[in-house]
């Protein structure tokens, strides 16, 4: 399965929706600690993909650079 933003992102929101519906603290709390988790997960993914882009896009103007 290919993990997405959007896995991790509806994850968090049922972790979110989870503790809402939590009648123990410490249930509350371990999906505000899952929640906080797949949020950090989407972060770095996201960061990860920004990164290969950019380094991509960097590589190909080198090429550009070199074929002329």
């Amino acid at each position: 399965m290919s993990v997405n933003r959007e896995f991790y992102m509806a994850r968090a929101a049922e972790s979110a929706r989870d503790a809402e519906n939590a009648t123990l603290d410490n249930v509350r709390e371990r999906c505000r600690r899952s929640e906080a988790a797949w949020l950090s997960m989407a972060d770095r993914l996201t960061r990860g993909e920004a990164m290969r882009e950019k380094l991509a896009t960097e590589k190909a103007a080198r090429r550009e650079g070199a074929a002329e």
